[in-house]
């Protein structure tokens, strides 16, 4: 019974062919188009990052004036959609709400049944805008707040943290949120953008791939550990305890510590690299580092004594809570971001697409097995 042979989770299998993300897990190098992640965090905004990964190049100054405007424009949701998140319990995870509103925004999107190239790159459009304005719109909705109309004036950073807050952000807020949103925009064929290009391969909708997308993400294997981090961060400060002896109890009681490791990288997350600083330099700016240094002190010990790496997840905790963001809406955050590599992944899918049909190792019972009539079973 021949059949082929495949690790567990696919670990380092090769699914498919882009141009899009490459990463150099030996390395830690991470790039969009070939740019390297540092350079992008250092000198570019999410607009332009999000053009890179939908067009290839880096956009002209018109260009990206055009994009902006698109993007602004956007900024519309359909009142039924707003009906439906005034419509579930104030108590539902922000992610399950998210998942359902995508879905539904299909229904209200004229392009909904044109998978052309054209069409999608409107759609993605609509979708980034639409994705961070859920989210937002939601978390007032719950707490009772009114909502904050979008401002065409600000980036799409600074219009997230103004439709959230109702407070204009600070330059320092909106830079940190711009930059989380660049470091966490693609990584190639992680659990949730596989997801999303299986389903374009059927050659169903961008809001159907995205929804999936969304599905797979919201699972605490793929999003979700930077929120066990700072629910982590919180139990020490809570305790009054020393971080680095409450994680020391932790480990001899084999409970997994959050937001260390990853399945490609084998040296520091580049990713981490920046959010650290990130941390560092907003809890300074707030006039309260007690996150970031609780966070150092465990990663320093963890480094040591397991010689683990911190990744994505483990500094963006303590940047997300500086910057105000509640915890259960870290994982829609990610969504926030990644919309940009979703769309560019469902883009080029539909530009030259395959159906996506692995085959499986085959562990059952030797064929041909034999069938049992019933009264002898």
């Amino acid at each position: 019974m021949p059949t082929a042979t495949a690790p567990r989770g696919l670990e380092g299998i090769v699914a498919t062919t882009s141009s899009i993300c490459w990463i150099d897990g030996e390395a830690g190098v991470l790039s969009y188009r070939g740019i390297d992640i540092h350079e992008l965090a250092a000198k570019s905004t999410f607009e332009e990052t999000t053009y890179l990964l939908w067009f290839g190049t880096l956009p002209t100054a018109s260009q990206l004036a055009e994009f902006r405007q698109h993007l602004a424009a956007s900024r519309i949701i359909d009142g039924k959609v707003i009906d439906f998140l005034r419509s579930v319990p104030a108590s539902t995870p922000p992610m399950e709400v998210l998942r359902t509103a995508v879905s539904l925004l299909s229904i209200y999107d004229a392009d909904d049944a044109d998978n052309s190239h054209e069409a999608n790159v409107r759609k993605s459009f609509r979708l980034t805008s639409q994705i961070a304005m859920i989210v937002a719109l939601f978390d007032r909705i719950r707490k009772e707040k009114s909502i904050v109309e979008a401002d065409p004036a600000l980036t799409h950073a600074g219009n997230f943290l103004w439709m959230l807050n109702g407070e204009k952000p600070i330059e320092t807020a909106v830079h940190a949120f711009d930059t989380a949103l660049i470091l966490h925009a693609d990584h190639e064929l992680n659990a949730s953008t596989f997801a999303a290009r299986v389903i374009a391969a059927t050659l169903s909708d961008i809001h159907s791939a995205i929804s999936g997308a969304i599905g797979a993400l919201k699972g605490p294997l793929h999003g979700g550990a930077n929120e066990a981090v700072m629910r982590l961060l919180f139990e020490i400060d809570k305790a009054g305890a020393d971080p680095v002896e409450y994680v020391r109890t932790m480990l001899e009681h084999k409970i997994k510590v959050s937001g260390f490791g990853h399945r490609v990288y084998k040296t520091e997350d580049p990713r981490a690299t920046h959010l650290r600083r990130m941390s560092q330099s907003l809890g300074r700016a707030a006039g309260n580092s007690k996150w970031f240094d609780m966070s150092q002190a465990i990663e320093q010990y963890i480094r040591t004594e397991k010689h683990l790496n911190a990744n994505v997840d483990f500094y963006s905790a303590s940047t997300y809570t500086t910057l105000g963001i509640d915890i259960d809406l870290f994982t829609p955050i990610f969504a926030v971001s990644r919309i940009a590599g979703w769309a560019a992944h469902v883009i080029e899918q539909h530009d030259d697409n395959r159906l996506i049909r692995p085959r499986a190792d085959y562990t059952g019972p030797t064929y041909p097995a034999p069938y049992i009539p019933l009264g002898e079973r």
